[in-house]
């Protein structure tokens, strides 16, 4: 018997390590890559891009908020992988009535890393699991900020959106030594161009993710903002909670040095 606790406080228990598992998350969909579960898996969503080989071949299950619980059903899974945020309760819930369902809740590095560990013992993959888990400890343990400058990270547009304070963004931020301007504020609250200059925003980010803001945005952005550095940010490396933060260490020591 398999047994863990995922992070909505539900026990999740199978009799034996799952053969079919669908994974409902890209972030998570990309770990499950990482820890050698080619065969395992069955099922992803259509924003699950990485990697390629599975986006192009891999049983596309739906939108992360638009399951097809029709096909999931007939997929006969072991095992589905979800989330608190990503998905839709009313969904998961339908879904944990075909089989059980692995439900995170990812808020900060700790969070992150609590999810991997976790997903490695549900799919037998303990050791590898433990070792990824390891490896982006010790890269983030080596990631060195050199100063504090009070940052907004824009995630949307028309209307213009940020992050709150209680995000898995936030930390990554944080962890970078740029300051959320928006910390004391929940999930991601609407912000205007003015506010920022009202606010002395020393630094915005502008992600790629998931509105994809490009550089005619930045320039008109800019335009509005002389006194603000403002910057097109890889939204993968700080809102993706799985393998990605092997990479996104480096990624971060090339942003602060800019």
């Amino acid at each position: 018997m398999i047994t863990v606790t995922d992070q909505t406080n539900q026990q999740i228990s199978l009799n034996k390590i799952p053969k079919r598992i669908i994974s409902l998350v890209p972030s998570q969909t990309e770990y499950l890559y990482s820890l050698g579960l080619e065969d395992e898996v069955i099922g992803i969503t259509k924003f699950c891009i990485h990697p390629h080989e599975w986006f192009r071949n891999k049983k596309r299950v739906g939108g992360t908020k638009n399951l097809n619980l029709e096909l999931i059903t007939s997929l006969s899974p072991h095992l589905i992988i979800a989330n608190k945020e990503e998905n839709v309760k009313a969904q998961i819930d339908e879904l944990k009535k075909i089989c059980p369902v692995y439900v995170s809740d990812v808020f900060n590095l700790h969070s992150a890393l609590q999810m991997m560990y976790d997903v490695g013992i549900i799919t037998g993959r303990e050791t590898k699991s433990s070792t990824i888990v390891a490896q982006i400890n010790e890269l983030f343990q080596h990631l060195q900020p050199i100063k504090i400058r009070k940052t907004a990270y824009m995630i949307w547009r028309d209307p213009y959106m940020t992050v709150g304070g209680d995000t898995f963004i936030s930390d990554m931020m944080q962890r970078c030594g740029f300051q959320n301007m928006f910390q004391k504020q929940n999930r991601y609250p609407e912000i205007t161009v003015e506010q920022l200059r009202q606010m002395k925003c020393e630094l915005l980010l502008l992600s790629s993710e998931p509105y994809p803001f490009k550089e005619e945005h930045l320039v008109e952005i800019k335009a509005q903002l002389p006194d603000t550095k403002v910057i097109l940010a890889d939204g993968e490396m700080f809102s993706w909670y799985g393998s990605r933060l092997l990479q996104a260490t480096k990624y971060f020591n090339n942003l602060i040095n800019l």
